[in-house]
Formats: structure tokens, sequence, C-alpha cells
């Protein structure tokens, strides 16, 4: 059976709503074959993440940033879980097998850097983008639950 791991931080009801819909999504009664496995970003392992065949990612935006729960999160697993760095310690990118991810993020007022944070570490994953980014800004309501569930949906459906 194929494993989903869906990791993330929704310190507030409005972040866990969104969680709450992309793990339904995943968990729809039309998909077959796939355990959905969900972690908050400072439990996660990298045992987790190397049993798992696709990853959903759900983070807060912090000051122009990732939240630093989902932070830690990478800085635990990279190496482990096949994470890529140049000669002088930075980022490259990743080759082979790459296994999808998607990603969603809240934010107040911006979500500009804390997807361009989490797309920067997750290149240098053997991971690949399998769906568009879900960006929310503000107040949580059913249009975005619902792209939250899709979300979920499309990530679970690729793997089963």
């Amino acid at each position: 059976m194929a494993r989903l791991l869906v990791v993330h931080h929704s310190p507030t009801p409005t972040a866990q709503s969104l969680t709450d819909a992309a793990v339904a999504g995943a968990n729809d009664d039309a998909i077959e074959g796939v355990e959905v496995v969900v972690r908050r970003a400072l439990e996660a392992t990298a045992e987790d993440v190397l049993a798992a065949d696709g990853y959903l990612l759900g983070t807060t935006a912090n000051f122009g940033y990732m939240s630093g729960a989902l932070k830690h999160f990478f800085d635990t697993i990279f190496l482990e879980a096949g994470g890529s760095l140049s000669d002088d310690g930075s980022a490259s990118s990743a080759g082979g097998g790459k296994k999808p991810y998607g990603l969603w993020v809240h934010g107040r007022y911006d979500t500009t850097g804390a997807v361009r944070s989490v797309q920067s570490i997750v290149g240098a994953l053997p991971w690949t983008q399998s769906a568009d980014v879900l960006t929310v800004l503000g107040d949580v309501g059913e249009e975005q639950r619902e792209a939250a569930y899709e979300l979920g949906g499309t990530l679970a459906a690729l793997l089963s």
C-alpha cells in the first residue's frame, strides 16, 4: 500500500481547518490503496519521510518565511531523506527518484516568501511538485477548504 505523509504546522484554528480539509481529501472514499499518515512538523521524522511515497506539506507564512516548525522538520530530515548539497554546503538540485509533493500555505498578508523558502529546500530533495501550491490569505472559507480537499485528494490519487 502506498503511503502519503502529511507534515503540517497548524497553530491556529484557521490553519487547522486547511489541514483537516487536505487530510479529508486524501482520505476520500474514491481513493483506494493509500495510507495517509499525518504528523505535526515538530513530530515528523526521517523514518516517516523514508517510508512515504509522497508528501503533503502545510505551513503558515511567518514574517516572509515558512513556519519555524516546518523549517525544523526540514533541518531534521534533510540529509537522511536524500537532500543534496553542493560542495559549498548550499542546497543543490536533487536528482533521481522524484516522489510527488504538494504544499499549502496560509498567511494573513503575504505567502510569497514562505512558498519560495519551502520550494528552495524541497528542490534539493528527491521530490517533485505534483500540484499547484495552494496559497490562502486571510480568513478561510468554504472555497479555500474545498481547494485544500482537492489538493489532498490529488496527491493521494497520484499514489493510488
